[in-house]
């Protein structure tokens, strides 16, 4: 009896010793997990002061949701609705814009490096202090943007204007 009292202890104790390990490095490693809302209906949603980096959000409706001062790196936006959202402050390095709708969406201070935006539509949209380094952009979209371009970006000290090649 008291051998099989002494192995459900060991038991036990390697299963407790188990979950708090298990525990304890789940609260230490913080995990990226990138996530999925292709082709949801998000209209006003939340998504401000997240990381949301590798995020998919193909063909989404995004309208008027708030994104402001969120990590959007490599997010990928194909085709998505982002009329009137709030981008204030966003890090789209390297995001997926193709197709989007960003008509009167607000880019104030956004970071838009090495962002793919060919068939972007930027309609009314407020770029003041955004980077636009290296974004692909179709050449119409170029000359609307530079119309609305001024300002400097606080992070990367880039001028507007400059990163989107205005004459």
């Amino acid at each position: 009896m008291n051998t099989t009292h002494r192995n459900w202890t060991s038991i036990l104790s390697l299963l407790l010793w188990i979950i708090i390990s298990t525990t304890a490095l789940a609260t230490f490693v913080p995990s990226a997990v990138a996530l999925e809302y292709n082709k949801e209906i998000l209209i006003g949603a939340d998504f401000s002061g997240r990381d949301l980096t590798d995020s998919s959000f193909t063909k989404a409706n995004l309208r008027s949701s708030n994104f402001s001062n969120s990590n959007l790196s490599g997010v990928r936006f194909f085709a998505a609705n982002l009329e009137s959202a709030n981008l204030r402050g966003v890090n789209l390095t390297n995001a997926t814009l193709d197709s989007a709708r960003l008509i009167k969406a607000d880019l104030s201070n956004a970071i838009l490096e090495g962002a793919f935006a060919a068939n972007a539509k930027f309609d009314g949209a407020i770029v003041d202090g955004a980077d636009f380094t290296d974004v692909l952009l179709r050449p119409d979209e170029q000359k609307k943007l530079c119309k609305l371009a001024k300002g400097t970006n606080p992070v990367t000290g880039r001028d507007t204007r400059e990163t989107l090649y205005c004459p």
